[in-house]
């Protein structure tokens, strides 16, 4: 509570006595305001008490600025410590300015003076690189014209037929390449033509159907007769990359001959044998819309029947040959096997169930092509190896020449060095031999023939005797 609100209680206190004092004196009014008066007796208590709460939180107060200002004192006594600290700080702050300046200043000066160190260093090492490069590269240019003009020298006559083996190997190679390249070119104009060659074939078997008609073995030679056709145009060789009607025998004892068998690297074989079955086919084309449908079933089934035939031979396990899993079953009318896997398109897979693999003029012609490539890269591959191994067998030849021209030039320069030992006691050097004779010879000895006027040296004797030999001979004195 504030001071100024005590103060006002004291006075409504005062008051409130006066009014109670004029309330007692007034004897007429006595019994009108005794109630009154015991209700301001009670305010007056009720003030009394609160007076006195009044006056304690007062001394509260008092007590408590009392503490605050205390607290007020330290604060300022602190605040004026914090300003004196801050008056510190800012005078350092400056003086570090300062030196950050002065240290800023020093270490751009130190950053440029060590850059333009640095800027001649790197120019320095690039005179150096280049100064480096060009000695090196006269050295080596000089070492290398110097070895390259003795290696030239000694190795010329040395590898001059290895070269020329090797030049002929090049040859042969590109030359096996070049054709295999052209080869490969050829190829698709052949393939192209395969489409004319096929529908040439179906037309001259359409025209031969009316002459084999019911003839089941003149068809057979015909169909052989395609067959070998397609062989021909194949590019393989008849003897060497296949045999026509061999004469094989199975387990059993029986024998077969298949019309063709394809022969393949690595001793593998493949069997084609034809099938011809023109009389439902023939039927069928002649037939109209009504019996067309029962030829054509007729035609399927014989196709059919065909491929059962052929898959009971079992030629894969015959005898004498290693044929592959499957065996090629030749259709020479390319028409004739389409219309039938147009109405059976279950004909193929069945077949190829059976290992029989159905193939007509075109794909006969592009599987045997395949066979004769393979049969090229087969015989320029053993071409190769077999240059290869003279190739290897030359340069063996070489290493032994040169050991024992080697050996040849060590046992040369040994006997030219006994030859010029020889040399030197036989004409050259005190007392040599060449000079005793002639020597001799001049004191009176008796010859027919006369030594060689480059190997006596033309020096007076004095007609006193024999001139001293060498220190390991024996001296005679003529006198």
């Amino acid at each position: 509570m504030a001071l100024s609100e005590i103060i006002l209680s004291l006075i409504i206190g005062c008051l409130i006595i006066g009014q109670i004092f004029w309330i007692r004196r007034g004897d007429a009014r006595e019994t009108a305001g005794k109630a009154e008066i015991d209700d301001l007796q009670a305010a007056l208590s009720a003030r009394t008490s609160l007076d006195q709460t009044a006056r304690n939180e007062l001394t509260q107060l008092e007590t408590s600025l009392v503490a605050k200002a205390e607290l007020e004192a330290e604060l300022r006594q602190r605040l004026q410590a914090a300003d004196l600290a801050v008056t510190t700080l800012n005078q350092e702050k400056m003086e570090l300015r300062e030196q950050l300046a002065q240290v800023s200043t020093a270490m751009a000066q130190q950053t440029a003076h060590h850059q333009d160190k640095l800027v001649l260093l790197d120019q320095t090492k690039e005179k150096l690189s280049e100064t480096f490069k060009s000695l090196a590269s006269e050295i080596f240019e000089s070492k290398q014209q110097t070895f390259k003009h003795q290696s030239e020298e000694q190795l010329t006559h040395l590898l001059k037929p290895l070269g020329e083996r090797l030049k002929d190997f090049q040859t042969r190679v590109e030359t096996a390449y070049s054709e295999e390249s052209k080869e490969r070119f050829s190829l698709r104009n052949e393939l192209k033509n395969l489409r004319d060659l096929n529908t040439r074939l179906s037309l001259e078997a359409v025209n031969l159907t009316n002459a084999l008609k019911g003839e089941s073995k003149t068809q057979g030679t015909w169909g052989e007769i395609i067959l070998e056709r397609v062989l021909e145009k194949s590019g393989l060789v008849k003897g060497r990359e296949y045999d026509v009607q061999l004469s094989l025998k199975s387990e059993e004892g029986r024998r077969y001959q298949p019309d063709v068998v394809v022969h393949l690297p690595e001793g593998k074989d493949i069997i084609v044998d034809s099938k011809v079955s023109l009389t439902a086919y023939e039927r069928y084309c002649s037939a109209v819309d009504v019996e067309q449908q029962a030829h054509l079933v007729a035609h399927v089934q014989s196709l059919r029947n065909h491929v059962k035939q052929l898959g009971e031979k079992d030629y894969q396990n015959l005898a004498g040959i290693q044929s592959l899993d499957f065996v090629l079953m030749f259709v020479p009318i390319e028409a004739a096997f389409s219309v039938a896997m147009q109405q059976d398109d279950a004909l193929f897979g069945d077949a190829f169930d059976r290992n029989i693999v159905i193939v007509t003029p075109s794909t006969l012609l592009a599987t045997l092509r395949t066979i004769q490539n393979i049969w090229r890269y087969e015989h320029q591959s053993s071409n190769a190896q077999e240059i290869a191994a003279k190739a290897g067998g030359l340069f063996d030849k070489l290493v032994s020449f040169v050991t024992d021209l080697e050996l040849v030039g060590t046992r040369l320069a040994s006997t030219q060095n006994a030859f010029d030992d020889a040399h030197k006691k036989l004409s050259s050097g005190r007392g040599n031999l060449i000079k005793r004779a002639e020597a001799m010879r001049r004191l009176g000895a008796k010859t027919s023939k006369s030594m060689p006027k480059h190997l006596v040296e033309d020096r007076p004797l004095g007609g006193i005797g024999l001139v001293e030999s060498d220190d390991d001979d024996d001296d005679v004195i003529i006198n």
